[in-house]
């Protein structure tokens, strides 16, 4: 009998966010009165199709209690914060999985997110998981890149061709047995810069969502305002 899978988030949060310059890590700063990190988590909590939130933390993480105090079913419900953060992105997400080994089933799909991400809505997480869901190589969101690309790789000026070209965002959806299997045995953690390279170091390809500006990621202190500007009118911004 075949069992239908399940979709699960998982938000690593163990990181400390140098390039922000702040008094607490990126992800705990305010994006219109708000925690970063609690927006990305409300945006899982909206949709109807996630079955349950992980967030995984570093162990001596001194905020994540008062953030997620009051989130809805916190408690044994829709949200678990998971201490197990490692000393980078990968190996967070490594923990965390192995860490919910018994709740999440080898067929269920799992949707990593970055925490810094904001911009999340459930209308962009159901566009994924109905675009992306039956491709047994998994999916993200991404953006067609429409600038016109420079390298400087050879030492000297060129243009490269933007057809086929994508900017990668998450959420970044797989399996979990596949997420799993591809992270463990990647043999040069430095090579994975997310998680579909990872999975593309099998030789499968994931497959393109598009995705959508507001889902841009907060890395320097001028992100913020942007955010702000797409968070306060979610409706308009989503549906463009």
């Amino acid at each position: 009998m075949t069992t239908t899978p399940r979709y699960f988030a998982l938000v690593p949060a163990a990181g400390v966010g140098s390039r922000m310059a702040a008094a607490s890590p990126k992800q705990y700063l305010p994006i219109n009165g708000k925690p970063m990190l609690r927006h990305t988590v409300d945006a899982f909590l909206a949709s109807p199709l996630i079955a349950h939130s992980f967030v995984v933390v570093s162990e001596g993480d001194g905020y994540v209690d008062e953030v997620l105090t009051d989130a809805a079913g916190l408690a044994g419900g829709g949200v678990t914060v998971l201490r197990c953060g490692g000393a980078t992105r990968m190996e967070s997400i490594l923990n965390g999985l192995r860490a919910v080994r018994g709740q999440v089933g080898d067929a269920d799909l799992v949707l990593v997110h970055d925490a810094a991400r904001p911009g999340l809505t459930p209308a962009l997480i159901a566009r994924l998981i109905t675009q992306a869901g039956a491709n047994p190589a998994g999916g993200l969101l991404a953006l067609p890149v429409v600038d016109t690309v420079k390298t400087t790789r050879s030492g000297a000026t060129a243009t490269i061709p933007r057809e086929g070209m994508w900017l990668a965002q998450t959420p970044q959806m797989f399996s979990y047995e596949l997420l799993l299997r591809a992270l463990a045995s990647a043999a040069d953690p430095n090579a994975i810069t997310d998680d579909a390279s990872a999975v593309e170091l099998l030789g499968l390809s994931p497959q393109l969502v598009e995705g959508h500006p507001r889902n841009l990621k907060v890395t320097l202190p001028s992100d913020i305002r942007i955010a702000e500007m797409y968070l306060a009118h979610p409706e308009k911004e989503e549906n463009q």
